[in-house]
């Protein structure tokens, strides 16, 4: 069988208005002079005109109309595409320059998730991350990320790639415009979360799109984007508009611990924080004043601060304890393992049994 292969023929060189104009004096025998006396041009435009240097204005392109016969459509037409095209090849070599900056985005994972197409020529890559970014060029990407970096509230030891970030942001962003969601309303969202609270004792195919149309009825978008190389993220949060917040989760850790503790602290941004900065987590617990306080709300959210103290001072941190003790508080017993290890009750490495492995599933509508 014979294979047929379609090729998209684009041309490197585009016949500017001008030749054409030339051809149809010539088949008119109508001088260049004569033409220019003919629309009240001078004959220096009309040769500006046919070198390409001048534009073919809406106004010359009715009086070659009248004169030569020609659409003035046409010559409209002729015109745009000619601009275009001189456009296209100042924009290659303009992208040309920034070949080196779009090796440092993690291209390959972009072109396995559809996100950037593969492409053989390098320029075209960079128009490409264009595209996915959404800006019409590098320096509009630099300056769209300088201006969200003085927004990032992240860790002073975030050594995470900005240009991993921005991809994972966007993913997220991209993921947050497909949820449907109502205005933000912050009675709403505490609602909802207290909701959710009794949540985590129930397996992720049956909690996940429950928790994802709760937080999208009180306005805020929840995504959920596995980790790009160089980010070591495990949330962020932002706000898409003031009436719309999005929460993006990487399950970085896969323990429904962490899992439910980075839900409920970038839900505490939410509540919590200024809805100008973006908030970049990754779970280290560092000192910081909006941190502290999504932590808390999180801690406290997850386990009764009261009740929590009462059972450490009983130290008996057997299996059985705690799953009474999580029983009690209506959680999964993880999370209660989870609190004990970071609080140095217990080991790390102790009661890993009582907490359930998760594993991610990207959802993004």
């Amino acid at each position: 069988m014979i294979e047929t292969k379609l090729y998209k023929y684009e041309p490197d060189y585009v016949v500017t208005p001008g030749e054409i104009l030339e051809e149809n004096l010539e088949a008119h025998n109508i001088k260049k002079n004569d033409l220019a006396q003919r629309c009240g041009l001078s004959t220096k435009t009309v040769s500006l005109i046919i070198n390409g240097t001048a534009p073919i204005s809406p106004e010359t392109a009715l009086c070659f109309q009248r004169v030569l016969g020609v659409s003035a459509n046409i010559w409209s037409n002729l015109e745009a595409n000619y601009r275009l095209s001189l456009a296209k090849k100042n924009e290659i070599q303009e992208l040309a320059k920034s070949i080196e900056w779009a090796t440092k985005f993690p291209l390959k994972q972009l072109i396995d998730r559809g996100l950037v197409e593969k492409k053989p020529n390098k320029v075209e890559i960079v128009g490409q991350l264009l595209t996915f970014f959404g800006v019409g060029s590098v320096k509009a990407w630099e300056e769209k990320y300088e201006y969200m970096q003085v927004s990032f509230r992240c860790s002073p030891s975030f050594t995470s790639s900005r240009e991993s970030v921005a991809s994972w942001l966007r993913i997220g962003e991209l993921c947050a415009n497909k949820v449907e969601c109502k205005i933000y309303n912050k009675t709403l969202f505490a609602k909802a979360l207290s909701t959710i609270q009794t949540m985590t004792t129930e397996d992720p195919d049956v909690f996940e799109p429950k928790m994802r149309r709760l937080c999208a009825e009180a306005g805020v978008a929840l995504v959920f984007v596995s980790e790009l190389p160089g980010t070591h993220l495990s949330g962020a949060t932002m706000w898409l508009n003031k009436d719309k917040a999005l929460i993006i989760l990487s399950l970085r850790h896969k323990r429904e611990d962490y899992f439910w503790f980075c839900f409920f602290h970038e839900a505490g941004h939410v509540l919590l924080g200024s809805k100008k900065s973006i908030f970049l987590d990754e779970m280290n617990y560092f000192k910081d004043t909006e941190e502290d306080l999504a932590n808390e709300f999180a801690s406290n959210t997850l386990i009764s601060p009261d009740l929590y103290k009462a059972f450490v001072v009983q130290n008996d941190f057997t299996p059985v304890a705690i799953e009474n003790f999580a029983q009690q508080l209506g959680i999964a017993s993880g999370i209660v393992v989870g609190r004990l290890q970071h609080d140095r009750e217990i080991n790390w490495r102790t009661l890993n049994e009582l907490t359930r492995k998760f594993e991610l599933i990207e959802a993004c509508s």
